[in-house]
């Protein structure tokens, strides 16, 4: 069974809520899952798999509290060639250019350091969905089911 590490971006908890939705849906399919806490490098890279969570804020930029880990990567260029790295956005549509600008951010450079990503990035509209799980689960199962 596999082991994945989320790495979490949130402003006002609807990321790390929906986390905490994968990480148990995760390990009640068996494998193993744990939320970085914080976010770093070190954690980073000793994940055997990794997934991203994040809502975007500001003008699509990424949260606090993933954004060191994010600089980091950016400066360290940590090759990422033997993860399987999936990564879930979350935005709202109405905001037009920024929509889910963090996840496309951090879908790019784990594009960058050589990523292997079974499913294309997740983008959820908020605007769409009030609860982020209806679009995730499906997505996550084939997610899951590729590593």
């Amino acid at each position: 069974m596999a082991s994945i590490t989320l790495f979490v971006g949130s402003v006002y908890g609807n990321a790390e809520n929906l986390a905490t939705q994968i990480q148990s849906h995760i390990n009640a399919q068996g494998h193993h899952a744990s939320i970085a806490e914080p976010p770093t490098m070190d954690s980073l890279k000793a994940a055997e798999h990794v997934l991203f969570v994040s809502s975007t804020t500001g003008q699509g930029d990424i949260p606090d509290g993933l954004f060191p880990l994010f600089l980091q990567m950016q400066a360290q260029l940590p090759m990422l060639t033997n993860k399987q790295v999936g990564v879930v956005a979350l935005g709202d549509s109405s905001y037009g250019d920024t929509y889910c600008g963090a996840g496309r951010q951090i879908d790019a450079l784990v594009k960058e350091l050589k990523a292997k990503l079974p499913q294309p990035r997740l983008d959820v509209d908020a605007g769409e969905y009030f609860e982020p799980w209806e679009p995730v689960e499906p997505w996550l199962k084939s997610w899951l089911a590729a590593l």
